[in-house]
């Protein structure tokens, strides 16, 4: 996909999903390479970054939405104001890929857009896990079906987190080839005991 011509100098990313299906563990891999097997309920929280790429202050915010669906007013609203989306299920979990399957209709609604900027994610594909979703009935569904991009990950052993990243920024028109420049930014991560993160998170400095 080119991006000349047609990048943004902010983007909102929003991870949607049943809840307990990985979203906050996929987020705090990418932001701060660590994993959290304990599931803790997410209402919603916004994580914003900036970046200088080639000069230019880049600012992404990512959208940790509740996924227990208590709140539609709001899901609807994060729909409306994000650019790319990252449809989350857990492949252990049959129910909450018909979740996703929901999802893109709404979001297909609310941006009136028959092809929306979306990233299936089959999380929790850790090998010797048990399977409920085969990746091969998702693929062809997801990429040949709705035209999307379709990505299984594990939180947990750290696989395939990066990709999902690089494929919403893609699809978000955000420079792709953001590289060290990943380093220099401002932390506005909710920290718990009101802690900030640590700072030498590698992981995402390597993006691109």
């Amino acid at each position: 996909m080119s991006l000349v011509g047609k990048e943004k100098s902010h983007v909102r990313l929003v991870f949607l999903g049943a809840a307990g299906v990985g979203k906050t563990a996929l987020i705090r891999r990418f932001l701060l390479d660590t994993f959290e097997p304990k599931h803790r309920r997410t209402v919603e929280e916004l994580h914003s970054k900036e970046y200088e790429v080639s000069g230019a202050t880049v600012t992404l915010e990512i959208l940790d939405t509740s996924g227990s669906y208590s709140f539609p007013a709001m899901r609807k609203l994060s729909i409306q104001n994000s650019d790319a989306f990252a449809l989350v299920y857990a492949v252990d979990n049959a129910e909450s890929f018909e979740s996703v399957k929901s999802l893109r209709e709404e979001i297909l609604e609310v941006k009136e857009d028959k092809f929306p900027p979306i990233v299936v994610v089959g999380n929790k594909a850790e090998s010797g896990g048990e399977r409920q979703v085969p990746a091969e009935d998702a693929l062809s569904l997801v990429e040949l079906d709705w035209n999307s991009r379709f990505v299984e990950t594990s939180a947990k052993d750290n696989e395939n987190v990066l990709e999902v990243f690089r494929e919403l920024l893609q699809q978000a028109r955000l420079p792709g080839r953001l590289g060290p420049a990943l380093c220099r930014r401002r932390e506005t991560f909710p920290s718990e005991n009101g802690m900030r993160p640590p700072m030498n998170k590698t992981n995402s400095c390597s993006v691109c």
